[in-house]
């Protein structure tokens, strides 16, 4: 444990963390400092990095909540991040001082967020055999629908069915920069109706985001005689786009539009990606499932793939001790 020190993030790392980010086998660009600070005045940032003899070999993005600490609750998925070379006893290592330095800065447990395999550039699950050997206690899993896109997939009837009707009804698919039509005129409307909540991003964040990320980050918007019926938000990593928001007029009458929509970005703009990630469809940190939801997804031809959450006492990072035989 000797050889690898942790410090605490701060900004004089910016420039370290992003170049060490665009190395590693399990991040994606949600891990860069400007997607993560977008928010920095929601969050009290607590992101650590691990060094072996002074070179770089691992971060966490985190912050801390009271008297918690957490894999970054501002991003949809977190945990540790590491290199291609970085082998299984490393990464058990890094752990271990990672949860001996958090024990030693008083925090009693580490709430875990980790990194569904779809986004893994190369597989990285070292970290969830640490969590095995720590006993952490899984707390929280959420069901993503994906579609695996170097396979065939079938599509329901009903879903080729409204495809047609969109064709019939003469609608059009833009890939556009403006997010203040859908955001305005469709998302934020149907949020509040449904669920009395708004979007995690305001228009501003995401025009920001986009800004920075004009790569990763896609607006498409469906239009009925030039009037916006439906949209959705796409972020694109190396190995999957996912959608991160998905809405359609609730005063239009069935045009097919969500139906054309998703065609489009699985069958043609996205189709050389690995995976086509909808996202979940649970509640009630994963203890409920939106069944129609669910079912409107897999009508596409998605099934699942899991998102963990752990909690892990600090104090465990002496299970770690004597584990190499």
């Amino acid at each position: 444990m000797t050889k690898y020190t942790v410090k605490k993030y701060d900004q004089d790392d910016y420039k370290i963390w992003n170049e060490f980010i665009t190395q590693t086998k399990n991040a994606t660009f949600l891990f860069h400092r400007d997607f993560m600070e977008y928010h920095k005045d929601r969050f009290e940032d607590f992101s650590l990095l691990v060094f072996e003899d002074q070179k770089l070999i691992s971060v966490l993005p985190a912050n801390i909540l009271g008297d918690f600490i957490y894999s970054h609750q501002g991003l949809t998925y977190g945990g540790l991040v590491y290199k291609e070379q970085t082998k299984l006893t490393q990464v058990i290592q890094i752990f271990q001082v990672v949860l001996l330095f958090l024990n030693e800065n008083k925090f009693e447990k580490l709430h875990y967020k980790a990194l569904p395999s779809i986004y893994h550039i190369k597989p990285a699950e070292e970290i969830l055999y640490s969590l095995f050997l720590t006993d952490a206690k899984l707390v929280r899993r959420d069901s993503l629908s994906v579609i695996d896109l170097s396979q065939e997939n079938v599509t329901s009837k009903i879903r080729k069915r409204g495809y047609q009707k969109a064709i019939s009804n003469q609608l059009e698919i833009r890939e556009e920069t403006d997010f203040e039509s859908f955001w305005n005129e469709v998302l934020i409307p149907n949020l509040d109706k449904k669920h009395q909540a708004k979007p995690v991003h305001s228009v501003e964040e995401i025009n920001y985001l986009k800004s920075h990320f004009p790569k990763n980050i896609h607006q498409f918007n469906v239009y009925h005689y030039d009037k916006i019926v439906a949209g959705t938000t796409v972020f694109e990593t190396e190995t999957v786009a996912h959608c991160q928001y998905i809405s359609k007029s609730e005063n239009q009458e069935n045009l097919g539009s969500l139906d054309y929509l998703y065609h489009y970005l699985i069958q043609e703009r996205f189709t050389k990606k690995k995976f086509f990630d909808f996202g979940i469809s649970n509640e009630n940190q994963g203890k409920n499932l939106n069944e129609g939801l669910s079912y409107w997804k897999e009508s596409f031809g998605a099934s699942t793939i899991i998102h963990d959450y752990y909690e892990v006492e600090t104090s465990n990072y002496n299970k770690l001790n004597g584990i190499f035989v």
